[in-house]
């Protein structure tokens, strides 16, 4: 019984994150005075945590055994000078690509392809080119 109400659990967390993945927000998104968010990747134990006043990034993971729990670095380059910082400056949206998100400046209209993965090697944020 105790495997039912764990999968069950799993189940419930992942339907509910793919229905927020789909509009790029969360519940807790809806304050447009925070600093950081998170936001769902398709996999149901991996989310991007944003800082939202300059574009650093963070790859961070769960479980509910306890043992692969971790945050690690996706892209600590800050994209603007401090003094352009501000709340909700950066975000992230979901593409058909399961590893890849598109992030905005939301002031200046600049972009970047983000590619998380859980081999470090193939992370990337790369500048989208404008013509």
């Amino acid at each position: 019984m105790n495997k039912f109400k764990l999968g069950l659990a799993a189940i419930i967390i992942f339907l509910s994150s793919c229905t927020n993945a789909q509009n790029g927000t969360t519940a807790n998104q809806n304050n447009t005075t925070v600093a950081f968010r998170l936001f769902p990747t398709q996999n149901m134990w991996t989310f991007i945590k944003l800082n939202t006043r300059n574009g650093q990034m963070w790859q961070v993971q769960f479980d509910v055994k306890g043992s692969d729990r971790f945050e690690s670095d996706l892209s600590l380059i800050s994209l603007v000078n401090k003094e352009n910082e501000s709340n909700d400056r950066f975000a992230l949206y979901s593409t058909q690509n399961i590893y890849n998100f598109i992030l905005l400046d939301q002031v200046d209209g600049r972009t970047w392809q983000v590619q998380w993965s859980m081999d470090v090697k193939n992370r990337a944020v790369v500048p989208i080119k404008q013509y």
